[in-house]
This record gives C-alpha cells, structure tokens and sequence, in this order.
C-alpha cells in the first residue's frame, strides 16, 4: 500500500508583485494544510510593527547575512529595495527530505536561482486583478508616497515575469485565490514527473503481486 510519507517533499515557489497578498494566501492555505511548511526568510530589513522575529523573518543585520552567503547557507539570495533576503538551504532541505512540502515566498530573482540547482519545483504567479488595484493596496500599508511610487516601479519589474512560471492565478477573490492555489498544491503532489522513484517503486510492487496471480 502506498504512504504519503513516502514521497518527496515539494518544493512551491510562489512569487508575485507586492501588494498583490501572496503572504496572506500562503499562510491561509499553510493554515489549512498540515503538510505545507512556510519558508521564513532571512533579511536585513528593519522590522514592521506587526512583524515578529522568527515567525515572519529572521532579521538579521548586514555582517551576519554576508557571513552566510560566504558559509553557502543561502538556497537563493537577493536584494529588493536596497534590503537583502535570503532563503536558508539547511531548513528546505530538511523539510524535503523529510517528505514535507515548503511553501517558499520570493522574487523572479530568487526563483530563477533556485530553478538552477532544483528543476523539480512548482512555480506559482499571482496577479493583481487590475494595476490600480494594487496601487490601492500599496497605498493602504501606511507608506510614504516615496516607498509606494518606488514599489509600483518593483511592481512592474516582477509582472514583467510572470510567463516563467508554470502557473498563473489572479487574486480578485480572496476565497477563490486560496482554492485554486489550494488546487495546484494538491494536484502537484501526484504528478509523475515530480515524485517518479514514489510512483516507480509502488507499480513495480504491484507488477511483482501480479506475477503471483494463477
């Protein structure tokens, strides 16, 4: 009989303009599945007031990020808006080896990174319904006109990626965004192509009681 525990962990990598509320549909959807595991970030950033440390990122100051770079603990490294955000390797790598999916937050930057070094992941893009729209949601964060002029221009820069994914959702509903993605995750953990040893060893099994068969 097959078990789910023994499969690979998956890898999604879920990227999309800010704003667009990529983290709180990753989190809703984490919230709801207890095999997907949220990757936290390290970054160099200062803190939000509603930020924890170590639950929304792991702040770190200058030195100690380019202390991991030189240690290659970073899957993918990047800098956005003068900040640095690194993804650690040592957690995801865990995580996938133990069978457990990441759900992983980044740029087309760190995307195109990780892609190199491991094919064998789903690559999800999310759309705002309508650039004004994400413009109403940037301005809504309490940011000076400066950081909200400076972030539609990241904005653009990140949508002019989005064909490099494998999917594409648009987030108008809330409700209906957090089912399609939850729709990819589910349907991904039984393709073929990314759990092929899983699958391989279960039909060989199979074909074996066959032969059993007068």
């Amino acid at each position: 009989m097959t078990k789910a525990q023994d499969k690979k962990g998956i890898l999604f990598i879920i990227s999309a303009p800010s704003g667009t509320g990529k983290t709180s549909l990753v989190r809703s959807l984490c919230a709801r599945d207890p095999n997907l595991h949220i990757s936290i970030s390290h970054t160099t950033r200062p803190p939000r007031p509603e930020e924890i440390q170590d639950v929304s990122y792991h702040f770190i100051d200058e030195t100690k990020f380019r202390d991991m770079i030189y240690a290659n603990s970073f899957l993918e490294f990047a800098t956005v808006f003068d900040h640095h955000y690194g993804t650690s390797r040592n957690w995801v790598e865990q995580h996938l080896t133990a069978g457990q999916d990441v759900a992983l937050e980044i740029d087309w930057q760190g995307a195109m990174q990780i892609r190199r070094t491991l094919p064998d992941t789903v690559n999800i893009f999310l759309l705002p319904p309508s650039f004004q729209a994400l413009e109403q949601r940037l301005n809504g964060r309490g940011d000076d006109e400066k950081t909200v002029r400076r972030r539609m221009r990241g904005a653009r820069i990140e949508l002019s990626h989005y064909h490099e994914y494998e999917y594409i959702l648009v987030n108008e509903s809330f409700d209906q965004a957090l089912l399609e993605l939850e729709t990819i995750v589910r349907a991904s953990r039984h393709k073929y192509t990314l759990q092929k040893s899983h699958y391989n060893d279960f039909a060989n099994l199979l074909m074996e009681q066959s032969g059993n068969i007068e």
